[in-house]
This record gives structure tokens, C-alpha cells and sequence, in this order.
């Protein structure tokens, strides 16, 4: 247990002189924690300890600076057996200037992370602690946030204060509470994370004179009548990604699991790393390494397995056992053998890529395996789905486009983290990316074509270091390169785009097929439940739910280049208005004075509902998190023709002349609000507010200068701080890609008690003219993008504010119709929720 309250002190000395705070109080934390002559954290501490209820509300709540919550697994102590504790609990490191202490969270402030309110890089005010001993030791005790105010984001924050407790100094990193000996990555188990995982393995030269070496054939048949078994010598041909299955009750230090599937001559078997072991070796142990097992065990194979498929057809599958390789009973011996001592007359099989471009993949059928490579174009942020049967684990994946010069629509793939945060993490547009065993998902008979690839759990992902790597001679990445470096030295590769809220996989075109395809026992979400549907989200979790109503209320709002400041003033101005009726009648009489409706504000005419929290930040800081405008979008004169022969993610889309915009403002209405909605809005019971936009819901052009500050907005919150090089710009100063604004639309239930407004965000390609595709509102919000009208003759392209009057007129035209609402909501973290209309169908109508 770490942490002694009475331990003596280290760091700078009390007598030490205050630095000068022209921002701040001496109590304070300027932009970035300075050093007090008085330890904050100490007094604290000394005060917890004093106390004969062994917790306090200090006489003095000074701003803090949060630098690390790390997650682990909770075990069973007394304190904690309450019922239905949470699996996992934090530590959260803070630093007052003077020192730097690791505290113990309360459980019942978890919300706090999992809604990433608490996170690295803020000051809080702690108001209450307390301190708890582990009554299984002498003397020891930590310090426990019991009660805690969440601010705003600090500047900078100074790394080189000293830990006030020698304990929480070592190496590796241990928990506070419990025996379990290692922090797990925040917001997923599958992610090595910490100072235990290993990477410094490395080949060594080996003697096999002496050594007894069994091929894997010959064990299959003589394994179960042997108690020593001879070497093994194999190739790594797959690594699955890491296995976490941790409980709380069970005493496993490192509760970690990995496949290897290894391959002599004479066979192919699955290699099961175990607990203490992964630490150690698996980011040592990559597809391709030669390695020699000594001491292993073996046991009968475990016949529900999904295995990958056979890198070499003619090696026989040995699926009747399993090699176990444990730290222990008994300690395994593992080697790493250079390439250069490998003969070849061990005859190990080499490695077999299955390399297919994009134009081939229309060919492939449903669930076949394939590796793919190609420069990134689209890399969308990090989203999470809920594992199964689970309210605190979950998986960890984001949405990229691949381009490989062979036809003009991209790979896409849905890509789960693979155990690389170290390639996971640093993915960015414009990167050469390769990746290995994907699994094709499609279905011809929806509309769109549903196609696109998805990792496994043998799938392994390369962005650097291509050079070596033994794929580089196939003919299909041979191509691929030098494809990439005419785009390359043309300049023709800067138009990508990172980021954003993206709408896939796209439903089915019919209720029908829809209903067929959700495999849930309650289809529906009433409105009334949609509140805590969305309260419930987790940090970057985000979930697809189906709503009944009648659209009512629909409006265009046009992308603005007002600033930040001039959103957040828009914000606060909406922070009070009323979700219900009230609302609704000042907006009447407003328009009622004016004579004519009221204008859209900057990015959205009404104020996001934001989840509350009473630990969460007060009001004025709640509200300068709002929407904020983003750029106008590229100009016709800014951008260049599209190019014969170069894929569609490259081309950059043409906008409508300027003289045409002013005349379409005039002939062609942002808003439409039907009978129905003037006469109910005024009994409303509740009006849910989710119409708005958030800079993180736009997806950005993407600039390499900044490539750093990108990646990291749309990675998930890191688990300890980061300092930020020079000054970061802001989000919003990047270029939106996307040529329309969005739509706020809003559902009224069916029963005409409660509406939401939700945000419409469609895609507008010109380049991509099909039939018949904007005849209805139906139609075009399906995969939430819009398509031009097939042209005739010198008919002139639509442009983006005539294709919003086509929306709006047939918004109109599904007036007192009962509508199903396809629902795309997110949680983005610090009280902001994204709520998209994805699609929308008519139950009464069957195509």
C-alpha cells in the first residue's frame, strides 16, 4: 500500500520564497500550478489526520491542478461491498505547486470520468476528503476526494513538482488500493498502458548444438504420453490483440491473455501467452519473429475458438491442442532467434499476405479475409461502443478511409483497437497505413451497398517503417508506392480531412429491412426516455436509437464566420431560455413584434441541453463549452477542378457562384413550421434541446503543420498530461469540410407532450450525380447525404442553398405524417452530447 502520511518531507523547502501570481491569489493557481511556500496538499493531509471523523472540509479550497486519473480494477475490500459497486476505481494525481500527491476517487464520483468532466490538464477545488487505511498494514493510509469542482483547462502546468510521497515515485507505477499491480488504459482493457509492458526484447544469437528440437506434427501425436516436451522451433504468422479478463474477487496479478499462432514445416497451432508473461513479451513478439520454446505445457484445445485462416494452405491446421507458455508451473523460456541464423532447411513457412486494392473489393465476398494498403485520407475521431452485458467496459474504435490510386472511392474500414496504441493513437490523414487480416462486411441487396472492412482479432496495423517490411515485394504495394509519389510531389494529397461526426454504417433504405436488422427486444425509444438514453452515455460512447413523432419544425442554419467569443456570448445569452412552452411563447411574440420570423443565430438558434451535474462546472463556465461557429467553408476560387483519374476523396468540392447565393436567399426559405407546431408548442410538458452543432461534431481539413494538435482532438482524453508545445490553436480556425450548413429538425411525440430538437448534418458531393436520389426527405437523409438531381441537357449543378430548399420543401410535404426518427447520439465529453437525425423512414410505406 502506498502512501504513509507521516513519512518526512521531500521537494522544496517551506522557507521557500512565493513566486510572484499577477493572475491569481497566493492560494491560486495562475495559467499553469506555481509553487507556494505552504503546502496545500500537506495541510490538508495533516488536517485529515487530526480529525476524529477522519475526514474534513479544509478551512481553505484552493485550485489544484489534475495530472493523472488512472484506472484499475477494484477488488473486494470491506469498504467497497456495497451492492453493485463499480468494477473499476481511480487514482487522480494533483499538484498545488509545492508538491504532487496521488488521491484515491471516492466511487461515487466516477461519473466525473466516465463523462470525462474529470480529466488531465484542469483545476478543481477539493471540498471534502478523507483518509483511508488499509488495516492489513501499519501505519498507512491515502488520501480520498470525497467531494470535488471541475474547472476550466489549464494553459500549462509545471511537471518538475516532486511527489509528496516517496511511494508514489516508483517504478513500475502501483495502484493505491488493492493488490493488483498495474494501471489499465483509461477508457478501454485492451491497450497495453503503463511501465510494466515491455518492449526491449531483443534476437540473440543461440547454440542449438545441444538442443532438442520437436516438430510440431510429431508432438500432436505423442504429447499426451510425455511430461517433458522437446524445444519448439516456429514462426510467428498472427498475435491476437490482448485479453483482459480481470475480475474482482480473483487473485491474478496480471489477468492478461494473447494467441500466437506459430508454424514449423510440419503444422500450425495456437500459442496461448498468459498473465504475467504479456507484460513481459507481448510488444516484444511480432508476426514474422523466429522463436524457440522451451518449457512449456500443453493441454487439449478449446474447440469454440475462431481461428484465422491458414497462412499457407498446404501447412496442416493442428487444432487438437494448445501450446501454454506461463511466467510459471512451468517458466517458459523464450528466445528470439535473428533472421540471419535461420536456414533453410528448417523450412519454417514464410509469411503469405492476402494484398487486395480497392477495385478488387467489389468482388469480395461477405466475411473473406484481406490485408490492405494505402495513404489515409479520412481519419475519423475515437469512438466507443459498450461490450455486451457490461456497464463500464467497452470497445475502442474509429472510422478511416484508405485510398490506394485504383478506383475512386476509398477502403473504409472500421478500425478497433488492435492492442497498438502506439499506432492507434498517431494515425493522421495523409500517412501511408497498412493493415492485415480485415474482414469484408457487406450487403448488396441494401441501397446504398453496404461494403467495407472491419479488424479482426488477428489484425495488426502498420504507418511507419515500411521499408524492410516483407510485404514491400508484393506487386500490389509496389504499386501502391508509386502511385503515392506522383500524388506526392503534385501536391494532390492535401485535401483530406480528419475528425467529426460520421454517419455510418448506413441503415437499410425500408422500415422493413431495418426492423429485420435490430436485434433488440425494445425497438423504440420513447421520447420521454431519450433524456436519460443520452444522460446515460459514457465519454465518446455512441449508440443508435429509433424514435415516433411527427417532424414539425425544420430550419436551415447557414455556416457563420463569427469567433469563438462571439458563439460563447450567443451561448450564454440561450443559457436560460426555458425548455418548455415558456420558450416557445417568448419566440411567438418575438416574431409576432418583428412581423416575420427571427433570424438563425450564428450556428444554431437555440441552445444545446446539456446533461447536469452537481459536481460538474458552474453555469458560466457550462455554457462557454456551446457550439461555436465554424468557417465558411472553401470558395469555387480556393479550390481546384477535379482531376481525370484521381479518386473522389481527393477532389475538393465546387461551391455555386456568388451571384447566384444572393438570389437564392431571396426565393428560397431556411424555415418551415407547420399548424400543428403553433398549436401545441404552447402545452408542451418538455422540449428537449439537442438542434446544436459542437466543434468536435465538424470534420476538418486536415493540415500536417498542425498534425499534432489534430490527432490529439481526436483522440480519446489521455490518461495523464500532456504539455502542449507553444500556443495550440483552436478547433474551430480549422476549414470545415463540409459545403452545407446543418438543420435543426424538430420531433414532436405522438402523443403531442414532448419534442426534441435534433441536428441534421447532411454531405453534399456534387461530383457524385445519381437518379432520383432528393425526390423525398426520405431519401436524402438516408446515409445522411444528398445528391443532386441527374442533369439534362445545360442544366446547371445545384448548388448547396437551392438543395436546402429541397429539403425544406419536402420536410414540408411529410406534414402530420407519423415518422420513425434513426437517431445517432454521442457523448463528447464535459456535458456535451451530439444528437444527429441520421435517417428517417415511414412506417406506412414499405419502399
Amino acid at each position: 500500500m502506498s502512501g504513509q502520511l507521516g513519512e518526512p518531507q521531500e521537494g522544496p523547502s517551506h522557507a521557500g520564497l512565493d513566486l510572484p501570481n499577477p493572475e491569481r491569489n497566493e492560494a491560486g493557481v495562475q495559467r499553469g500550478v506555481i509553487r507556494r511556500r505552504r503546502s496545500w496538499i500537506q495541510k490538508v493531509l495533516e488536517q485529515a489526520t487530526d480529525s476524529p471523523l477522519q475526514w474534513i472540509t479544509p478551512s481553505e479550497v484552493v485550485p489544484v491542478a489534475v495530472l493523472a486519473v488512472q484506472r484499475y480494477l477494484l477488488e473486494g475490500e470491506a469498504r467497497d461491498m456495497e451492492s453493485k459497486p463499480p468494477l473499476y476505481c481511480y487514482d487522480v494525481t494533483i499538484s498545488d505547486g509545492v508538491f504532487r500527491e496521488k488521491c484515491y476517487l471516492d466511487p461515487s464520483l466516477n461519473f466525473l470520468v466516465y463523462k470525462n468532466i474529470l480529466k488531465v490538464g484542469i483545476e478543481v477545488k477539493i471540498s471534502r476528503v478523507s483518509c483511508v487505511y488499509n488495516e492489513k498494514r501499519l501505519g498507512q493510509g491515502i488520501l480520498c476526494i470525497d467531494n470535488v469542482h471541475c474547472g476550466e483547462s489549464l494553459d500549462s502546468i509545471s511537471l518538475e513538482i516532486p511527489f509528496r510521497n516517496r511511494a508514489h515515485r516508483e517504478i513500475p507505477e502501483r495502484p493505491l488500493r488493492g493488490g493488483k499491480s498495474h494501471y489499465l488504459a483509461l477508457w478501454n482493457n485492451e491497450d497495453p498502458y503503463g511501465d510494466i509492458w515491455l518492449s526491449n526484447k531483443e534476437p540473440e544469437e543461440y547454440n542449438f548444438n545441444n538442443t532438442r528440437i520437436i516438430s510440431l506434427s510429431h508432438l500432436e501425436t505423442t504429447w499426451s504420453s510425455r511430461r517433458n516436451f522437446p524445444a519448439l522451433l516456429v514462426r510467428i504468422l498472427h498475435k491476437s490483440k490482448l485479453r483482459y479478463y480481470g475480475k474482482p474477487n480473483k487473485k491474478m496479478t496480471e489477468p492478461y491473455q494473447t494467441f500466437l499462432e506459430v508454424a514449423d514445416s510440419s503444422g500450425t497451432v495456437s500459442a496461448i501467452m498468459w498473465n504475467a508473461l504479456c507484460p513481459e513479451w507481448y510488444k516484444s513478439l511480432h508476426v514474422g519473429l523466429v522463436l524457440l520454446l522451451q518449457d512449456y505445457s500443453i493441454k487439449k484445445s478449446y474447440p469454440f475458438r475462431m481461428k484465422p485462416l491458414p497462412v499457407n494452405p498446404r501447412v496442416k491446421l493442428i487444432s487438437t491442442m494448445e501450446i501454454c507458455l506461463n511466467l510459471r508451473d512451468p517458466p517458459t523460456n523464450i528466445i528470439i532467434i535473428p533472421e540471419e541464423q535461420v536456414k533453410s532447411e528448417w523450412r519454417l513457412p514464410k509469411l503469405n499476405y492476402r494484398f487486395i486494392t480497392r477495385s478488387e473489393l467489389d468482388d469480395m465476398p461477405q466475411n473473406s479475409i484481406c490485408d490492405v494498403i494505402g495513404v489515409l485520407v479520412y481519419v475519423g475521431r475515437v469512438q466507443r461502443s459498450k461490450k455486451k452485458e457490461s456497464r463500464e467496459e467497452f470497445w475502442s474504435y474509429r472510422w478511416i478511409h484508405i485510398a490506394d490510386g485504383t478506383s475512386e472511392q476509398p477502403f473504409i474500414v472500421e478500425l478497433f483497437s488492435t492492442s497498438q496504441p502506439e499506432v492507434f493513437e498517431n494515425i493522421y490523414p495523409m500517412a501511408h497505413f497498412m493493415c492485415t487480416q480485415l474482414k469484408v462486411v457487406r450487403n448488396d441487396t441494401q441501397v446504398p451497398k453496404l461494403l467495407y472492412l472491419t479488424t479482426t482479432n488477428e489484425s495488426c496495423m502498420f504507418i511507419t517503417g515500411h521499408r524492410g517490411q516483407p510485404y514491400t515485394n508484393y506487386t500490389k504495394v509496389k504499386n501502391f508506392f508509386q502511385w503515392i509519389k506522383t500524388k506526392t510531389d503534385s501536391g494532390e494529397l492535401k485535401n483530406t480531412v480528419i475528425g467529426g461526426y460520421y454517419p455510418y454504417p448506413p441503415v437499410p433504405e425500408t422500415f422493413s429491412k431495418y426492423n429485420i436488422s435490430v436485434k433488440v427486444e425494445s425497438f423504440f425509444t420513447a421520447i420521454s426516455e431519450v433524456r436519460k438514453e443520452i444522460e446515460d452515455l459514457q465519454y465518446r460512447e455512441k449508440k443508435r436509437i429509433a424514435i415516433q413523432g411527427i417532424i414539425t419544425v425544420i430550419k436551415y442554419v447557414p455556416y457563420s464566420g463569427a469567433t469563438e467569443s462571439a458563439s460563447a456570448s450567443e451561448t450564454l445569452r440561450n443559457a436560460d431560455r426555458p425548455s418548455t412552452s415558456q420558450a416557445a411563447r417568448r419566440e411567438s411574440q418575438s416574431q409576432e413584434r418583428d412581423g416575420k420570423p427571427q433570424d438563425d443565430g450564428p450556428v444554431s438558434s437555440q441552445c444545446c441541453h446539456t446533461t447536469s451535474a452537481s459536481l460538474s462546472p458552474p453555469k458560466k463556465k457550462r455554457t462557454l463549452q456551446g457550439p461555436i461557429p465554424v468557417p465558411q467553408p472553401e470558395t469555387a476560387a480556393q479550390t481546384k477542378g477535379n482531376k481525370p483519374g484521381m479518386p473522389s476523396v481527393f477532389q475538393r468540392q465546387e461551391s455555386t457562384s456568388t451571384g447566384s447565393k444572393g438570389k437564392a436567399r431571396k426565393t428560397i426559405s431556411d424555415k418551415w413550421e407547420s399548424q400543428t407546431w403553433r398549436e401545441k408548442k404552447f402545452g408542451l410538458i418538455d422540449h428537449l434541446q439537442y438542434g446544436c452543432i459542437y466543434p468536435e461534431s465538424i470534420p476538418r481539413r486536415f493540415v500536417l503543420e498542425h498534425r499534432n494538435f489534430l490527432t490529439e482532438q481526436y483522440n480519446s482524453q489521455p490518461a495523464k498530461y500532456i504539455p502542449q508545445e507553444g500556443r495550440p490553436p483552436k478547433l474551430y480556425e480549422f476549414k470545415s469540410a463540409l459545403v452545407l450548413g446543418h438543420f435543426e429538425v424538430t420531433i414532436l411525440g405522438l402523443n403531442h407532450e414532448i419534442a426534441i430538437s435534433v441536428a441534421f448534418l447532411p454531405e453534399y458531393s456534387p461530383e457524385d450525380v445519381r437518379t432520383s436520389q432528393i425526390g423525398t426527405l426520405l431519401t436524402c437523409m438516408n446515409y445522411s447525404c444528398v445528391f443532386p438531381k441527374e442533369l439534362t441537357g445545360n442544366d446547371k449543378l445545384q448548388g448547396p442553398r437551392a438543395l436546402t430548399g429541397d429539403i425544406i420543401k419536402a420536410a414540408a410535404e411529410l406534414d402530420k405524417v407519423h415518422i420513425v426518427g434513426i437517431l445517432d447520439i454521442c457523448n463528447l465529453g464535459k456535458n456535451k452530447t451530439e444528437v444527429y437525425l441520421h435517417k428517417i423512414y415511414r412506417p406506412d410505406k414499405t419502399s
